[in-house]
């Protein structure tokens, strides 16, 4: 029992599996606690998982009347909650109940009130930023008098709703993701993830009205909403706005703030409308890289692929990767755009070199095969890139249809 606490406190999921495996109780305590309240402390979600896996009870009674489950809510980790949740399907009217009435005490009074009112505390609150490698999201962790909390409790409270059938308004849902306005904190997306599955009328005219908002916090918000709306519910198979981009025109000509310009032309990329493509060329020279990295995908007619080409030349990295990637993609015969992959595979990033390359061998343009030396040594740690086949992929075909 001693090896599973110690492969919990090393978080070493692979190990807490096999010592399970091997017959190690789930429910191990220490010092009268289960096992699985050390890596809920811990923010361990792997670790958890695997205990979970194993039998870990997460409504395991503790004799404060917690549970493992009641104590990541607290700690606000949307992803502890969410692996505790559903470990046990379905959970029982009285657990779910206590989950969302201790997420939305939280979500109410906020995570520095909440964690002042539990501790007594008034002195200064220890915060830093943690991010979710895996999904790429970010929440504010905070520390006083030894308790830590994360404040997550919006997304807990949102996804959990959402789970279990419970239809939050809109304009709840709004406040939660304005109380935080990042769009990679871990509320705002899952209050945008959350309101993009309804793919309902009334849900699509409300984020649309959003827009006329003066604040560009919420007319940010409201194209994160519409691009997610029109991404749909690819779950369940459901994208009733893929071809209305159109309707976002008129915001997208009068929009002055980059950010905001940025996701309504992405929301926009996925209707093919002429209008569409008028909108995305008149901002060919916006000052903001963001802006002009998405150019490209508006374009539809052949005639505007002369003006598309001259974002290869883009002072900004970025703006050459979005337009290398596009014209990778462009299964167009036009020759300039297999001679502007060939420029680009003397770009001064990897990255972009890479895609060019890869681009000229999916057209079976035969200067891939000279270009493709001028990638370079390639960084063994970092996952290998499926494009570096492409080549080789290319060099296949040709053998075959020369009957080799």
């Amino acid at each position: 029992m001693e090896r599973l606490v110690e492969a919990v406190r090393r978080k070493d999921p692979d190990e807490v599996r096999a010592l399970l495996d091997e017959g190690a109780d789930p429910d191990t305590l220490v010092a009268g606690l289960p096992v699985l309240c050390l890596a809920v402390a811990a923010y361990d979600t792997p670790v958890a998982e695997a205990l979970l896996g194993g039998g870990a009870d997460a409504l395991h009674p503790l004799p404060d009347g917690s549970t493992p489950l009641t104590r990541a809510v607290d700690g606000g980790s949307h992803r502890l909650v969410h692996a505790l949740a559903t470990s046990r399907i379905p959970l029982s009217v009285p657990a779910r109940a206590d989950m969302l009435a201790r997420a939305r005490r939280w979500a109410e009074a906020g995570a520095e009130a909440e964690l002042r009112r539990i501790t007594g505390l008034t002195g200064p609150v220890e915060r830093i930023r943690v991010v979710d490698d895996e999904v790429g999201w970010w929440s504010e962790q905070l520390t006083l008098g030894g308790t830590t909390v994360r404040d997550e409790h919006r997304a807990i409270l949102t996804s959990m709703e959402a789970r279990y059938g419970i239809r939050t308004p809109f304009d709840e849902l709004v406040a939660r993701a304005l109380a935080h306005p990042d769009r990679d904190h871990v509320v705002w997306c899952d209050v945008v993830f959350t309101l993009g599955r309804r793919t309902d009328e009334e849900t699509w005219l409300w984020s649309r009205d959003l827009l006329d908002h003066p604040d560009r916090t919420h007319r940010l918000l409201a194209a994160d909403l519409l691009l997610s709306l029109i991404l749909g519910d690819f779950v369940n198979g459901s994208q009733p706005f893929w071809e209305r981009g159109r309707e976002l025109v008129p915001w997208a000509e009068q929009e002055d703030d980059a950010q905001v310009l940025a996701v309504l032309l992405h929301a926009m990329t996925h209707d093919s409308a002429p209008e569409i493509e008028a909108v995305g060329l008149s901002y060919l020279t916006h000052p903001d890289p963001r802006v002009r990295a998405l150019v490209p995908q508006t374009v539809h007619r052949p005639e505007s692929l002369t003006t598309v080409l001259t974002l290869a030349h883009d002072e900004d990295p970025g703006v050459r990767e979005a337009v290398c990637h596009w014209l990778a993609h462009h299964r167009g015969s036009e020759p300039e755009v297999g001679d502007a992959l060939v420029t680009l595979t003397h770009d001064e990033r990897q990255v972009i070199r890479i895609c060019a390359v890869s681009g000229l061998a999916v057209r079976d343009d035969p200067r891939c095969v000279e270009a493709e030396h001028r990638i370079g040594p390639v960084d063994p740690d970092q996952p290998f890139d499926e494009r570096l086949l492409d080549v080789w992929r290319y060099q296949r075909r040709r053998e075959k249809a020369d009957g080799g």
